[in-house]
């Protein structure tokens, strides 16, 4: 692992300030008129700690201490708030189900790190303590998706139990929508969409139900077929998305999705070995250096930031905070799959 060639780091500390990461930019200044979210420092400190995994640099542990402390500051009762203005002050008492979602993800994975430091690890613990019964309230298929992976990671002695009964209310959604030119979850594909059959990859490996893997298999390969020509990755726009029995929306494509495809490709690569899942995620990387529908990189040289993703016209030229964190996390959980 010595030689890995990690991704430009500037961007990430001139994105971030002494409270967290910023949520937008105006091209690749960080705008502070747009505030920050929990959304986006959840998935900061899943990036943080990959990044002090794999150097063990002090400057990135900072990083990761510095997004779980947001979390912490957006914790409320047994839930979180989203959207923080610049002064610090949230504008909402409670925020999105997959802010939520997204929060059991990001503090499940930070206390399945043992390179972390315990006391991160049991911060991380306790804030999932205080907050999983949240879990009850959820509703939204995602969110559920996200709180299933996070609870898998954690392994507490009651999140199994928490993992089969949303996996269950996930996979009754598939088999209630699903038909012989449909097998999705929903009468539209839209947005975060390989988070879903991601999510019964992993209940199946939690569960050893076979309900799980048979339907998580059988959503990706659908979702696959419908976002690829040929080894090209063409994400479903968020200008429209996809309804049954129409075609997906070219654009505007975003970079998440090409982050979260590449990590259920890799889960399914190792629960198989089949190399077809190792190329999609492969070339899910490729999307944001210029394997896409545009031929043109996302990842600006000169600060390491992704541009906003795909649309009609240039790409969008401002590099938000989602679309770093997700070049970023698929860059790294690539380089951790492959050395």
């Amino acid at each position: 692992m010595k030689d890995l060639r990690l991704p430009n780091d500037a961007y990430i500390f001139r994105m971030t300030d002494d409270t967290g990461m910023f949520q937008h930019a105006k091209r690749s200044v960080p705008d502070p008129c747009k505030g920050y979210t929990t959304d986006d420092n959840a998935r900061a400190l899943i990036m943080a700690s990959l990044l002090y995994e794999l150097t063990k640099k002090q400057k990135y542990l900072e990083l990761a201490v510095r997004y779980l402390g947001f979390l912490l500051y957006a914790k409320n009762g047994a839930w979180f708030r989203n959207f923080m203005d610049y002064d610090r002050r949230f504008s909402e008492e409670k925020g999105s189900q997959d802010c939520f979602g997204r929060c059991m993800w990001a503090l499940g994975f930070t206390t399945s790190r043992s390179d972390l430091p315990e006391e991160i690890r049991g911060v991380a613990d306790d804030l999932l303590r205080q907050t999983v019964s949240g879990c009850n309230e959820l509703t939204y298929l995602r969110s559920k998706a996200y709180a299933v992976i996070g609870l898998n990671y954690w392994k507490d002695s009651g999140s199994r139990e928490l993992v089969i009964r949303l996996a269950c209310e996930i996979s009754d959604a598939y088999e209630h929508c699903a038909a012989p030119d449909w097998k999705w979850f929903e009468d539209k594909i839209t947005y975060c969409n390989s988070i879903l059959p991601w999510a019964m990859l992993i209940a199946y490996e939690t569960t050893g139900e076979k309900r799980y893997r048979e339907i998580g298999f059988e959503s990706l390969d659908f979702l696959l077929e419908k976002t690829f020509v040929g080894d090209i990755f063409r994400p479903v726009g968020c200008k429209g998305w996809f309804l049954k029995g129409q075609q997906p929306a070219e654009y505007d494509q975003q970079p998440v999705e090409a982050c979260e495809t590449l990590l259920v490709c890799l889960k399914a690569h190792e629960l198989t070995d089949e190399s077809r899942y190792l190329d999609r995620a492969r070339q899910c990387l490729g999307w944001y250096t210029g394997q896409n529908i545009r031929k043109v990189s996302l990842i600006d040289p000169d600060t390491g930031g992704c541009r906003d993703g795909i649309t009609a016209g240039e790409p969008n030229q401002n590099e938000g905070a989602e679309s770093l964190v997700s070049w970023i996390i698929a860059s790294l959980t690539w380089l951790i799959h492959s050395g």
